[in-house]
């Protein structure tokens, strides 16, 4: 009896662990619901029937606004651990200025992404850093308020700060 006790409670907390464990995934950006990116025609669709069909795009191009980019992605989560981005699409839509047709629809996945390594490097300033010690030491005899040098300037009131 005691055997079936502990068997059961070591079962239990086993299937309590493993369901820890699972997975939590969670999406960003455009969701299709009823409609799919990959359902736009080429030559047929105009940016009013795309909007309708896919709603507002996430963004547009910078130096053309007649490229629109859908975008999506789902990052999965386990316990502890960093998220770990799962699925990534993006679907460009390219229009014709003039008529406002879609020109080509272009499709990426995460495959097709490519990891850049950052340089952490900070830019260099002109001059150079001062210890706080110097700059308590460097202020002594200076006034806290800058020089009035406004004296006499039309628009200025007498003994005016600002």
């Amino acid at each position: 009896m005691f055997r079936r006790v502990v068997f059961a409670a070591a079962a239990a907390s086993l299937l309590a662990a493993t369901g820890a464990c699972s997975p939590i995934a969670t999406y960003s950006g455009f969701q299709a619901i009823e409609a799919n990116p990959k359902d736009v025609k080429v030559g047929v669709d105009t940016k009013s029937t795309v909007r309708g069909k896919l709603g507002s795009p996430s963004t547009t191009s910078t130096f053309d606004p007649n490229i629109w980019f859908y975008m999506n992605q789902v990052k999965q989560r386990v316990a502890f651990r960093r998220p770990q981005v799962v699925s990534r699409n993006i679907t460009a839509i390219a229009f014709n200025k003039d008529t406002d047709l879609v020109e080509s629809v272009h499709n990426y996945t995460l495959k097709d992404g490519k990891v850049i390594a950052y340089n952490n490097r900070e830019t260099p300033t002109r001059g150079r850093e001062i210890t706080i010690l110097e700059q308590m030491i460097g202020s002594v005899g200076h006034s806290i308020l800058p020089p009035n040098d406004d004296e006499g300037v039309p628009g200025n009131r007498p003994g005016d700060r600002r």
